[in-house]
């Protein structure tokens, strides 16, 4: 699944990027959700919309987009993670989980008993996505404390990141067979 973020770019300019990368992603059977716009989301014909906790409420969001749309929602505490598993969401995003350059949380790093305090008490049937500082080296770990997945962002940066990417799919499918 790829998420595409533009905080900055112009409605009209985000939305043929979306439309470029739903079409190509969907040739190699990938989904594409969109960051924060519901809007364009389902003019694209996206697979669904993250949001985030000062964005449209997840609710809303399945709302406008239907029952199979994918809606996810980003969480930085044990409470929030708590307000999340009470909404119709597909998967809940819980970080950051290590520290991350990338953006500007306001949150501190919760660490990988996050993510299991997460998964064993709060979410236990519901998808979890780690977040934040993820590099290959502590995706493992990060799925042994019960991530059912990791977004990741900065380690994709490498010289040549379709490699990166193909590592990442391996990890993770080893993981889902242990």
């Amino acid at each position: 699944m790829l998420q595409l973020r533009a905080k900055t770019q112009q409605a009209g300019a985000f939305l043929a990027l979306i439309d470029t990368v739903v079409r190509s992603a969907a040739r190699r059977g990938a989904a594409v959700v969109v960051n924060d716009r519901v809007d364009l989301a389902r003019a694209a014909g996206a697979a669904g919309v993250h949001v985030g906790q000062n964005d449209l409420p997840p609710a809303v969001a399945r709302a406008q987009l239907g029952a199979s749309a994918v809606v996810g929602v980003s969480t930085h505490s044990r409470e929030q993670i708590l307000a999340a598993v009470t909404q119709p969401v597909s998967y809940v995003a819980v970080g950051p989980v290590f520290e991350t350059r990338t953006k500007e949380t306001g949150y501190p790093a919760g660490g990988l008993q996050l993510v299991d305090d997460a998964r064993r008490t709060i979410a236990p049937a519901i998808p979890l996505v780690a977040i934040g500082g993820i590099t290959l080296a502590r995706a493992r770990d990060v799925l042994v404390a019960g991530a059912s997945g990791v977004a990741v962002i900065g380690d994709l940066l490498t010289e040549n990141p379709a490699t990166r990417v193909r590592q990442y799919l391996a990890l993770l499918a080893e993981a889902r067979t242990v």
